[in-house]
């Protein structure tokens, strides 16, 4: 396996324009504030609700403009392509934990969390991935389109320039002076791009490291899987993992009152809103199906 120099370069880059929100000149309350949303538009309805349960499990139904809209949002936080990004996790239920398990911690923390990304096996080249696994999204135009020449990585790119955009604009309007204009600008690309890029990759890939490896198991499922509290909370209930490997296509991953999940919540929105239908609640009898485990770690 050979190393993807290009896309190592491309993480360090995005680390280091991220770590400029330490550097003053690029703060604002507004780009702080635009981390914050952007973490819930990109994050919670892009990744989680769109690329995770709509398109990967199927675990409800929506008109097709809101399913293109949210892995539009999707797209935007550079983890792959929708489709690229379904084949993978459908082949990580496949086989969890096992050797062909794209992102195991078995073989350690590191490679679960980004180890996996930095190289590509001749089985998990994304022509070989799709075919396999996500051969259903390349029957959508839509899903070809942004799968050809990288169009998902151009819609990041726009969209972080499109924050510059809109706070150089505004200020301007407002009668700022031109230097005035950028700083503002740039804390409006620095925090809406690639600092809450960084953020949600590192939420999104601790449910493949952290809870594997750290929390509980409700369900003695064959896997690793554990129910991780932070990570729920940090990743919109992404870590309530071992009720969703349990239940894959259940569209709620929090079971108990007290299990917190952003992501649900926001799909019963949506059923309120007319906008989500067949939805798939957990399944009856999942405490049967799964002797109990006893919690661990």
């Amino acid at each position: 396996m050979k190393l993807k120099t290009d896309t190592l370069i491309g993480f360090i880059v995005v680390h280091l324009l991220a770590a400029l929100v330490l550097v003053p000149w690029f703060f604002s309350w507004t780009g702080v504030a635009l981390f914050a949303a952007g973490i819930y538009v990109f994050g919670v309805l892009g990744i989680n609700v769109g690329f995770h349960r709509l398109l990967t499990h199927r675990s409800f139904a929506c008109p097709l403009w809101l399913e293109h809209t949210l892995a539009l949002l999707g797209a935007c936080c550079l983890q792959f392509s929708p489709p690229f990004w379904v084949a993978v996790h459908r082949r990580h239920h496949h086989h969890a934990d096992d050797e062909l398990d794209p992102h195991s911690p078995v073989k350690s923390f590191l490679w679960s969390h980004f180890g996996w990304l930095l190289v590509r096996p001749p089985d998990m080249k994304p022509a070989v991935m799709i075919d396999r696994y996500a051969r259903d999204l390349l029957r959508d135009p839509f899903y070809v389109k942004l799968e050809a020449r990288k169009n998902w990585m151009k819609v990041t790119v726009a969209s972080w320039l499109l924050f510059y955009a809109a706070g150089l604009l505004a200020r301007l309007i407002a009668g700022d002076s031109v230097i005035e204009a950028h700083q503002f600008g740039a804390s409006l690309f620095i925090w809406g791009g690639p600092a809450r890029t960084v953020f949600v990759w590192h939420t999104t890939w601790a449910v493949n490291s952290v809870s594997h490896i750290w929390g509980y198991r409700t369900f003695n499922t064959p896997d690793d899987s554990r129910n991780n509290f932070i990570v729920a909370f940090l990743a919109g209930g992404e870590g309530w993992h071992n009720n969703h490997h349990a239940d894959p296509n259940s569209a709620r991953h929090g079971h108990k009152w007290w299990e917190f999940d952003l992501s649900w919540i926001t799909i019963r929105l949506l059923m309120l809103l007319g906008l989500a239908t067949k939805v798939s609640l957990p399944s009856p009898g999942l405490a049967e199906t799964f002797n109990r485990a006893t919690p661990t770690r």
